[in-house]
């Protein structure tokens, strides 16, 4: 059952070589601008190494990356496809490299779409990337004096005074660690004494954090020890004060950022997918017609095109059984090689 069929009558397939050539140029720069977002995506990732976990997250960018520099030779051959269908007779040279090249566009536009739902979907194993990248930044703060450690404490910074936040939930992750080096600590003084003898693990625990914590909009000086003693401080309540230290956790910010990020990115490859899409189907109207044409005197005749000349389901089983029979072939080599050989009588 042919899809789509459409009759194409000479000025009707010169407009649409035309168009298509222009179309494929504009897909061109679409498939630059996708590699563009896949490498900024990438960098930006890459600047919070330190606080993530894992990689997986960069597999989105690695995509857009790949996927953009095949748009790139896709659409460069469907504007060379597109000239040469002007002309009947060179149109033909075409005919044995278009079905493995309609196969491999519809790949890689099929991963440009994925591409678009990973930037949508991501957002869980991102933040479970960073709640652990987060909370060994955060455990490893003052170790300035250990090795691959020596710049945590700087980055934490950098990052809480960048996105305004503080901690990994919120400010009291920094009551649960000892953010203090034991080298700025004085052993001798009896308060420090009794801080580490208060907890099993001997840690000089706080209910202070960083600097990099404090508010400058707040009209207040910073309170960044004795946060919940209100006695420490004149006219301060700590359950009713609004505090001068920042509130949101790291997490939610930066989640907040990257998903901002990959949602913005997601919708601009979106619109690529479907200007990729638009060309692929135009070119195989384009092709189709042009078969009709091959052979015969008269080139200006009306033609008939269609998207596909079986169902949907008996043209993928036609790509798919080179693929199949490959695979089983292969499976079978292998197989035999293994097989051991029968024991002499």
């Amino acid at each position: 059952m042919v899809v789509m069929k459409m009759k194409f009558p000479f000025q009707k397939r010169v407009k649409l070589a035309q168009g298509l050539w222009l179309l494929s140029w504009g897909a061109t720069m679409a498939g630059a601008m996708t590699f563009s977002l896949g490498c900024i995506l990438k960098t930006e990732l890459h600047r919070r190494a330190e606080v993530m976990d894992n990689s997986n997250i960069h597999i989105v960018p690695n995509t857009l990356m790949i996927v953009g520099l095949a748009s790139l030779g896709i659409n460069y051959f469907a504007s060379k496809i597109c000239q040469d269908a002007l002309d009947a007779g060179r149109f033909p040279r075409w005919k044995t490299f278009l079905k493995p090249y309609f196969a491999i566009s519809c790949f890689f536009t099929v991963l440009m779409l994925l591409a678009v739902i990973m930037s949508y979907a991501m957002k869980g194993s991102l933040e479970s990337s960073l709640k652990i990248g987060l909370k060994n930044g955060i455990r490893f703060y003052k170790d300035t004096d250990t090795p691959g450690r020596c710049f945590q404490k700087q980055n934490i910074d950098r990052l809480q005074m960048q996105f305004q936040c503080c901690g990994n939930n919120d400010f009291k992750d920094w009551f649960e660690v000892q953010w203090i080096s034991n080298r700025y600590l004085d052993f001798s003084s009896k308060e420090v004494k009794d801080r580490i003898k208060s907890n099993v693990d001997g840690r000089y625990l706080v209910d202070g954090v960083p600097f990099s914590c404090c508010n400058p909009s707040s009209p207040r000086p910073c309170i960044q020890y004795q946060i919940t003693n209100n006695s420490a401080h004149y006219n301060y309540e700590y359950q009713t004060e609004e505090l001068n230290i920042y509130l949101l956790g790291c997490r939610e910010a930066l989640v907040n950022y990257y998903m901002g990020l990959m949602n913005a990115i997601g919708a601009g490859v979106l619109s690529v997918f479907l200007l990729q899409g638009s060309v692929l189907v135009s070119l195989r109207f384009l092709q189709t017609s042009m078969d009709a044409v091959e052979g015969k005197e008269n080139t200006e005749i009306e033609t008939e095109g269609y998207l596909l000349e079986k169902g949907v389901k008996e043209t993928m089983m036609e790509y798919l059984s080179p693929v199949l029979s490959f695979f089983l072939l292969t499976n079978q080599v292998e197989e035999g090689t293994t097989t051991p050989a029968p024991a002499a009588t």
